[in-house]
């Protein structure tokens, strides 16, 4: 079973011994506008890497063509 990108987000939050309210200030929102997002699950690409920046972690997003492996 996949993880969803939140529960990610709360994982490394866990290991990285941060509260959502710290990731907010860390990303200058509201805890409750993070809060919301986690809940939904409800992410841009943009907001993952700026999480991912947060959390001093790499983030890559690819796409992989199933026919011939390409990555882009």
């Amino acid at each position: 079973m996949k993880l969803t990108v939140s529960e990610k987000i709360r994982i490394i939050l866990g290991r990285r011994n941060l509260t959502i309210t710290e990731l907010a200030a860390k990303l200058g929102t509201s805890r409750q506008n993070l809060n919301n997002k986690l809940s939904r699950d409800n992410f841009t690409e943009k907001d993952i890497k700026q999480i991912a920046v947060a959390l001093d972690c790499s983030y890559e997003s690819t796409f992989t063509l199933n026919d011939t492996g390409e990555t882009v």
